[in-house]
């Protein structure tokens, strides 16, 4: 289900959530049906509230929705979807392999 709080900025390709006067950001490479997750940056002042996972659970939901593939390439997505094997449908084959979800 999508987070009505977060954005696709496409243009910027990154997932944005406006907290306050702080935005957190997961950025994307999109190519094909490949999403790939370079970053996520929450601010300081927001860590400790779950934001990081929230905007995960969006990400994967947004890939699903829109039959994308996701290569995980930043730390916290992958160690993320490793406490997460249920979602490892919307993983890229070869990252399912590498992070153990396979």
């Amino acid at each position: 289900m999508a987070d009505a709080d977060i954005r696709d900025n496409a243009e910027s390709h990154r997932y944005e959530l406006p907290v306050g006067d702080e935005v957190a950001v997961v950025v994307y490479n999109l190519s094909d049906r490949n999403l790939m997750i370079t970053e996520t940056l929450v601010p300081e002042a927001l860590e400790g509230r779950g934001i990081a996972s929230r905007l995960a659970k969006h990400v994967i939901d947004d890939a699903r929705s829109r039959n994308l593939l996701i290569l995980p390439v930043c730390p916290f997505f992958s160690a993320w979807l490793q406490k997460h094997p249920e979602q490892a449908d919307v993983v890229h084959p070869t990252y399912r392999q590498i992070l153990g979800l396979a």
